[in-house]
């Protein structure tokens, strides 16, 4: 995952994961603010150019994710869903 599109998706609702996670297709990375799922793409990059602008070079600042434990994550998913559980994190 990258910061600038954590940046561009941080309007819309709570991330699960922090910039440089690796993240595969079909990953739950965050909750949206509204009802229906959200599909994004966490791994995009800024476009590179040649010329240089004053100020487009920002300091990115993020939201501390959402830490998730395994009591919170079976209270918080659907009849439906899974928990993934793996030595290093819970998904």
């Amino acid at each position: 995952a990258t910061g600038y599109a954590l940046q561009g998706a941080e309007d819309r609702g709570v991330f699960f994961i922090s910039p440089g996670v690796r993240v595969y297709g079909g990953m739950i990375v965050g909750e949206y603010t509204r009802t229906q799922d959200l599909d994004i793409n966490v791994c995009k990059t800024k476009k590179l150019t040649n010329m240089r602008a004053s100020g487009s070079d920002t300091l990115v600042a993020f939201q501390a994710p959402r830490e998730m434990v395994l009591e919170k994550c079976l209270e918080w998913i659907h009849d439906d869903e899974l928990v993934e559980v793996t030595p290093q994190t819970i998904r």
